[in-house]
């Protein structure tokens, strides 16, 4: 069974790359969606009790926050990826900046996480860590380097 978690700024292009990359194969589990805790539990509940792969989307900002999923997922036997998206302030305000209604982010809230946003390490628990950019009008994944 495997999970993946993202981590990065909001409008950093999280919820494009997991429609991209795995709408039709994992189970999303997002914070923006669900709204509540209780649905985020029951959802967690319905891949353990399936054995459905799945995706955090959401922030996932501190190493205190994506402990409690690795606590979580390790106990019911999934293998863990990390996705980092690159937090460039400057491109995600702009993304951000199209948006319209509820997807907006206020700014002060893209600031703020990009303030207290702590790099993945491997030493976290997971079993593979990748860096996700945007060059030259594309995404391109990488695999996991400390120089990043």
């Amino acid at each position: 069974m495997e999970a993946v978690i993202f981590v990065g700024i909001q409008a950093s292009g999280k919820s494009t790359f997991y429609k991209e990359h795995f709408f039709n194969s994992h189970v999303r589990i997002s914070n923006d969606l669900l709204k509540t805790k209780n649905r985020e539990k029951l959802m967690f509940k319905l891949c353990f009790d399936t054995g459905m792969p799945l995706v955090i989307d959401n922030t996932n900002a501190s190493k205190v926050v994506r402990t409690r999923y690795i606590e979580l997922l390790r106990t019911h036997g999934y293998r863990i990826k990390c996705y980092y998206f690159k937090s460039d302030l400057d491109r995600a305000l702009a993304w951000n900046a199209q948006r319209r209604g509820a997807e907006c982010i206020p700014r002060v809230g893209i600031l703020s996480t990009h303030k207290r946003l702590e790099l993945p390490s491997m030493e976290e628990g997971f079993d593979e860590l990748f860096y996700v950019d945007w060059i030259d009008g594309e995404r391109v994944v990488k695999e996991w380097n400390i120089e990043v």
